[in-house]
C-alpha cells in the first residue's frame, strides 16, 4: 500500500487496494512455489509492471506513462522523478470525529489504519516505508490509550503533535542521509556511519561495527533509490542481526529488541549511546609515538584509517561526527606528508597539536554562539545570524534568509540547553542538515562561488567553510530603491511579531545594499528603527513623521 501510494499519488484508496491485492496474491503464489511465473522478477519490477498495466495511467499522470517504455533500472529512476513532495492535490490526513473514532477502530481497525497509512504515504512519497508503519503503530497506541480517556479529542490532539514532529524529524534525517550519499559517495557516507556507530556502540569490536556500516550502506542505497521493499527487508534483517548480538553491541537496546518488527529499527536508531568501556588506553602510543605508523598506513590505508576513526569515536561521544572526520582527515593528510620524509616519526610527532586545532575551532564556535544566545536572547541572536549570512550570500531572497536564520536560531535554542557532552553533536549535526538543504537548492539556482565551493569541496569541512566565509566580494549591490525603506502608519497597529519582521527585513535590505557596513553602523540603524517607530506612533500624523525620520 505504501509503495503504490508513493508512486501513484492521485489514486484513490480503493483503486490502490486492487493493485495491493494483485501483489499480495503473487507473493502468496510465489511463497508456495518459487518457480511459478513472475516469481523470478525483482520486487521493483513487480510493482512497476503492475503500475504500467493501469489503463488510465496516461490520463491521470501524463508524461509519467512514458516511463513504462524504459528498461529497468531507468524505468524506476524515471518514475521516481515524477514523485511530488507534499503535493497540493493531496489533503493531509483527516481523522474521523472523536465520537466515532473509537468505535471505528474497534470495528474496522485495518481500514482505519490503512487510510492513515495511505494518506501519509501519498503526501510524503520519499518517507521511509518502515517509518510510516511505525507512525501508524504510534497512532494505534494513541487510539488505545485515548479511547480510555473522557476527552478523546484533546488526548488525540496532544498525541498528534508528537507524531507529526517525529515524522518531520525522521523524514528530514532520511532526506539528508540520501543527499550526502548521492553528493559525496559511499566512502564519505560509510565514514559518517562508522563514526556514529562507534560512538553508539563503544563496546562492540571494530569488525562488528564495520560489518553493520557496510550493510547499512546497501540499505540506504536501496532506500534512496526508492527501492523501499528491498530496503525494508534488508533493514529488518540487519536489526535482527544486531538484536541477536545485544551483548556484543549495546546494553541500551534491550527494550527495542522486544518491540514488534516495525517499531524496532526506529527505536534502535533513537537509543542512547552505550557506556564507554572502562580504562581505554590512550591513542597517542599507537597512532603518534609508534615507529610503525607509516608501515601500517601504507600496508592498508583504508583499514588503518577506519580503525583510527573507530578508536577515536568510541572515546569521544561528546564530539560531532563531522569534527571526528576533520580530525581523521587532518591525520590522514599529515601521514601522507610525513611518510614521504626521511624521518617520519619526528614529522608526525606533532600530530596531537595539529588535531587539537580542529577541536578548539569547533568548541569555540559552539561556545561563542551559545553564550551569545544566552546573553542576548533569541531576537538579537537571530539578527546577528541574519547580518552574518546576508553578507555571505546577499543574492538569497530576504524571505529565504529569514527562514534560514530562524532554523539556525531554533538549533541554538534546542542544543545550547543540552549537557556539555551533547551540545556539539546536536548543534553541528542539525546545522549540517540546514547547510545540506541550502546546498541542494544551490545546485539548481546557484548563489555565489563561495557557497558553491563550500557545498562541493568536503563534507567534513562544510560547516567550518560556511563559518569562515567572508563577504562576497564579487557581489554588485542593487541600485538604491526608496520603496524598500517605506514605512507608514500600518507599523503602529501591527503586532509585535510583525514589527520585528519589519526590522529584520530592513536589516537585510540595508546589508544587501551596503555589504561592507560595520557592526556598529548596523546597531545604530537598528536602534534608530526602534526609536523611529516609538516616536512616530505617538504622533497624530504618523505617516509624515515616518517620511521625515
Amino acid at each position: 500500500l505504501i509503495t503504490f501510494a508513493q508512486y501513484l499519488q492521485k489514486c484513490s484508496y480503493n483503486g490502490l487496494s486492487k493493485l495491493v491485492k494483485d501483489v499480495v496474491d503473487l507473493a502468496q503464489k510465489c511463497a508456495a512455489n518459487e518457480d511459478a511465473p513472475d516469481c523470478g522478477k525483482s520486487l521493483p519490477a513487480i510493482f512497476l509492471d503492475e503500475i504500467c498495466q493501469v489503463e488510465t495511467l496516461r490520463d491521470s499522470y501524463g508524461a509519467m506513462a512514458d516511463c513504462c517504455a524504459k528498461a529497468d533500472p531507468e524505468r524506476n529512476e524515471c518514475f521516481l522523478s515524477f514523485k511530488v513532495q507534499q503535493p497540493d492535490f493531496v489533503q493531509p490526513y483527516q481523522r474521523p470525529a472523536a465520537d466515532a473514532i473509537c468505535k471505528e477502530y474497534q470495528d474496522n481497525r485495518v481500514s482505519l489504519l490503512g487510510h492513515f497509512i495511505y494518506a501519509v504515504a501519498r503526501r510524503n512519497p520519499f518517507l521511509y516505508a518502515p517509518t510510516i508503519l511505525s507512525l501508524a503503530a504510534d497512532y494505534e497506541h494513541a487510539l488505545q490509550s485515548c479511547c480510555q480517556e473522557s476527552d478523546v479529542e484533546a488526548c488525540l490532539d496532544t498525541k498528534a503533535v508528537a507524531i507529526k514532529e517525529r515524522a518531520k524529524k525522521v523524514s528530514m534525517k532520511h532526506e539528508y542521509a540520501c543527499g550526502i550519499l548521492n553528493k559525496f559517495g559511499s566512502r564519505t557516507f560509510q565514514a559518517i556511519k562508522l563514526t556514529q556507530l562507534s560512538q553508539k556502540f563503544p563496546k562492540a569490536p571494530v569488525s562488528e561495527v564495520v560489518k553493520v556500516v557496510h550493510e547499512l550502506k546497501g540499505v540506504y542505497r536501496e532506500c534512496c533509490d526508492g527501492d523501499m521493499l528491498e530496503c525494508m527487508d534488508d533493514r529488518a534483517q540487519l536489526m535482527d542481526y544486531i538484536c541477536s548480538k545485544q551483548d556484543v553491541f549495546s546494553s541500551k537496546i534491550k527494550h527495542c529488541c522486544e518491540k514488534p518488527l516495525v517499531e524496532r529499527s526506529e527505536c534502535i536508531v533513537d537509543a542512547d549511546y552505550d557506556d564507554k568501556p572502562e580504562g581505554l588506553p590512550s591513542l597517542v602510543e599507537k597512532y603518534i609515538q609508534s615507529k610503525d605508523v607509516c608501515k601500517s598506513f601504507e600496508a592498508g590505508h583504508d583499514e588503518f584509517l577506519s580503525e583510527f576513526v573507530y578508536e577515536y569515536s568510541r572515546r569521544h561521544p561528546e564530539f560531532s561526527a563531522q569534527l571526528i572526520l576533520r580530525v581523521a582527515k587532518g591525520y590522514e593528510s599529515l601521514l601522507e606528508k610525513c611518510c614521504k620524509t626521511d624521518n617520519p616519526p619526528e614529522c608526525y610527532s606533532k600530530a596531537e597539536e595539529d588535531l587539537n586545532k580542529h577541536i578548539k575551532e569547533t568548541q569555540d564556535v559552539v561556545n561563542t554562539n551559545c553564550e551569545l544566545l544566552k546573553t542576548h536572547g533569541e531576537g538579537d541572536f537571530l539578527k546577528t545570524l541574519l547580518t552574518r549570512y546576508t553578507k555571505k550570500m546577499p543574492q538569497v531572497s530576504t524571505d529565504t534568509l529569514i527562514v534560514i536564520g530562524k532554523k539556525m536560531t531554533a538549533v541554538g535554542t534546542k542544543c545550547c540547553q543540552m549537557s556539555e557532552e551533547k551540545r556539539m553533536p546536536c548543534s553541528e549535526g542539525y546545522l549540517n542538515i540546514i547547510i545540506q538543504d541550502m546546498c541542494r537548492k544551490q545546485e539548481t539556482s546557484p548563489i555565489n562561488d563561495n557557497v558553491s565551493h563550500c557545498c562541493s569541496d568536503s563534507y567534513a569541512y562544510r560547516r567550518p567553510c560556511f563559518t569562515a566565509m567572508g563577504v562576497d566580494t564579487k557581489y554588485v549591490p542593487p541600485p538604491f530603491d526608496p520603496s524598500v525603506f517605506n514605512f507608514d502608519n500600518a507599523l503602529c497597529s501591527a503586532p509585535a511579531a510583525e514589527r520585528e519582521l519589519g526590522q529584520m527585513k530592513l536589516l537585510i535590505n540595508l546589508i544587501k545594499r551596503k555589504p561592507q557596513m560595520t557592526e556598529e553602523q548596523i546597531k545604530t540603524i537598528a536602534d534608530g528603527f526602534s526609536t523611529m517607530v516609538n516616536k512616530c506612533c505617538q504622533q497624530s500624523d504618523a505617516d509624515t513623521c515616518f517620511g521625515e525620520e
